[in-house]
Parts: structure tokens; C-alpha cells; sequence
């Protein structure tokens, strides 16, 4: 795959799955920009890539100003958009007894209205045959408790996805989604103890947690030319997943 010449913005690419995209989409030559809101995040980010071929920006998703922000940016630099991967997500699990309304208010306003307005705002700036991939979740069709308000938010941003297929298809934009398992991030790994994290390995056919390059890879493929016939696909990434029996 070769992304040579080709520009790419990352929302959420300061760790975990973005970072790891990155990383690969420069392997092959792009041009990449990602963006987080933690400022030392992002350094350590550039620091650990350590390539001209990166720019970083502090850019909060869930806010709408900082959302301009980016638009501005990429105005700015001229260059139509090849690649929109839209990553960024958190997650705060509790049974729907303790959720609380700032809980609710922040996994709905990054994980489904900070990537809706990004793609509003950057689709005129999209190249005519781009790629836009969002970051959803097995989650989205499971039933798992505490995850009520998580799940939501993938299964509202997966209908997005759908409707956006329709509505920049006569540009020639594919929009797909990539789905993750359970995968050895900085997210997981900061509220799932060893002991879940073998609950979550032992529901998948391989027995383990993915790693974030395995994504990466997927999301690569999905936007290169070898993916030019895929659009409005799910891809699962979960080594065999049965958490989609958990209802």
C-alpha cells in the first residue's frame, strides 16, 4: 500500500489505536495530522514517531470551537483531506442505576457529536474519492452490563456512518467502520484489571486481547486503493469475538 503524497487527519491519534495508525500510514508515505487534547500526550506522540511526516494539533473533539479549529487547519494548509479517521472515543462504565448525567454528557459529546460535526465540517475539504473510517465498537450490537451508555454512543455513530455512505457517495467518499474487540490500549488497560482482561481474552477464538497494530492494519487497508470496492462495510477486528451472544 502506498500513501505517498496522500494527506490523512487522525481525531483521537495521540495513543492506543490512532497513534498506532498513524505510525503505519507513515510507514507508507503519508502525510499525517493527528489530533488529541492532552498537549503532553501529543508530544509524546510526535517524540515516539519522530518523522517530518507528522504534524500534531491540541484539538478537543467534543468541542465545537476546537472543531473549527481543525477546519481552519486544514484551510489553511491548502491540501485536500485523502484520509478522515475518525478515532477519538471514551468510555465510563457503570450499571444505568449510577450513570450520571456528566458521564452521559461526555461519552455522547466525543464518541458521537465530536465526530458528527468533524465530519460536517471537514467533508467540503474532503478529496473526491477519500476515505472516511470511523472507530466504532463490538459493543454497538452487545448487551453487556455497565455499558450501557458506551454502547449507545457506537450504535448512534454506526448509523451515522450508514447515512454518510448515501450522502457523499456521488463524490465518490467511501465511508466504512472499522469494530474493535478488546485491545491492549491505554483506554483498556486504565479500567480493566487483570483479572477482566482475561474475562475478555477467553470470549475470543484466539484467546487473547489484540493489540492496536492488528486495527491499524485494518484501517490501512480500508483506505487504500485495494479497499476501492468496500464501502459501508463493518469490519470487526476481534479475533473471533462471542461477546455478541452476551444479551
Amino acid at each position: 500500500m502506498n500513501f505517498t503524497n496522500k494527506n490523512v487527519i487522525i481525531s483521537g491519534g495521540s495513543q492506543g489505536i490512532g497513534l498506532a495508525a498513524a505510525k503505519a500510514f507513515i510507514q507508507h508515505g503519508a502525510d499525517v495530522l493527528i489530533t488529541g487534547r492532552n498537549p503532553e500526550t501529543l508530544r509524546n506522540a510526535a517524540e515516539e514517531i519522530n518523522s517530518p511526516n507528522l504534524q500534531t494539533l491540541v484539538a478537543d473533539t467534543s468541542d465545537l470551537a476546537q472543531i473549527a479549529l481543525l477546519e481552519k487547519w486544514v484551510e489553511e494548509s491548502g491540501k485536500k483531506v485523502d484520509v478522515l479517521y475518525l478515532n477519538a472515543a471514551i468510555g465510563v462504565y457503570a450499571p444505568i442505576l449510577h450513570v450520571t448525567e456528566a458521564d452521559f454528557d461526555a461519552q455522547f459529546n466525543v464518541n458521537v457529536k465530536g465526530h458528527f460535526f468533524t465530519l460536517q465540517k471537514l467533508i467540503p475539504h474532503l478529496a473526491d474519492g477519500a476515505s472516511v473510517i470511523f472507530t466504532s465498537s463490538g459493543v454497538a450490537a452487545a448487551a453487556g452490563v455497565a455499558s450501557s451508555v458506551y454502547s449507545a454512543t457506537k450504535a448512534a455513530l454506526n448509523k451515522i456512518a450508514d447515512i454518510a455512505v448515501n450522502e457523499l457517495a456521488d463524490r465518490k467518499i467511501r465511508v466504512n467502520i472499522v469494530s474493535p474487540g478488546p485491545i491492549q490500549t491505554p483506554g483498556l488497560l486504565s479500567v480493566a484489571s487483570a483479572e477482566i482482561q482475561d474475562l475478555l481474552a477467553s470470549r475470543s477464538a484466539l484467546q487473547r486481547l489484540g493489540n492496536a497494530e492488528e486495527v491499524a492494519n485494518t484501517v490501512l487497508f480500508l483506505a487504500s486503493d485495494a479497499a476501492g470496492y468496500i464501502n459501508g462495510a463493518d469490519i470487526a477486528v476481534d479475533g473471533g469475538s462471542i461477546q455478541y451472544m452476551l444479551k
